[in-house]
């Protein structure tokens, strides 16, 4: 078979698998809270991101999970971006949830946590981002797995976090590192970073 030019070095992935198990990827990881009936449920998500440059939010779950049930009944939850050194609080909230029924119960007394003024959103402790979330819309019919969107209603970071100028950047992330997950089952500190080459005039 004839290798089209700058293919050489590439190999056929199998789109009959998961193709994200196939190689690295980095992403955010956060702990998504909801509000069950009786508590809160916490767990960690990775395929996250923002919707535009307005206020929305969305990530991946599935209708296995006790979040999304939650999300669907009380349309609305909350969103905590940790911090490097939280990566075993993350971990504590991964504890087997893919049956509805067998989650246990008690994973949030193990987690340090805070809640909202009003009571009603659940965040980890110590993480230098907050977001609280209304329910925008679920998309299901990705396979097993549905996008949740939600508007951001508020918002709060760790003033070590929050961005005051263009200077000084570098320094402020290396004293203040982020946390990425990397696709498939591994995290790295982010503190070293540069100032993007964009080009001159350039507008999003």
């Amino acid at each position: 078979m004839k290798i089209a030019k700058g293919f050489e070095d590439f190999v056929s992935l199998d789109t009959k698998k998961s193709l994200w198990e196939q190689f690295h990827t980095v992403a955010p990881l956060v702990v998504i809270g909801t509000k069950e009936e009786n508590g809160f449920d916490l767990a960690p998500k990775h395929m996250v991101t923002p919707i535009g440059f307005s206020n929305y939010f969305a990530f991946v779950c599935t209708p296995r999970h006790r979040t999304y049930h939650n999300i669907n009944r009380e349309e609305k939850f909350s969103v905590s971006y940790v911090r490097p050194d939280q990566i075993l609080m993350s971990s504590i909230a991964a504890m087997p949830r893919c049956s509805v029924e067998d989650y246990p119960q008690d994973v949030v007394e193990h987690i340090p946590t805070v809640t909202s003024k009003d009571g009603e959103s659940i965040f980890v402790a110590d993480s230098y981002l907050y977001l609280e979330c209304k329910l925008h819309r679920i998309f299901d019919g990705f396979d097993d797995y549905s996008i949740i969107t939600g508007t951001v209603e508020k918002a709060f970071v760790h003033k070590d976090y929050k961005i005051h100028s263009d200077l000084g950047q570098q320094a402020q992330i290396y004293k203040n590192p982020l946390l990425v997950y990397v696709a498939q089952g591994r995290f790295a500190e982010i503190r070293e970073t540069m100032a993007y080459p964009y080009p001159k005039d350039f507008e999003r």
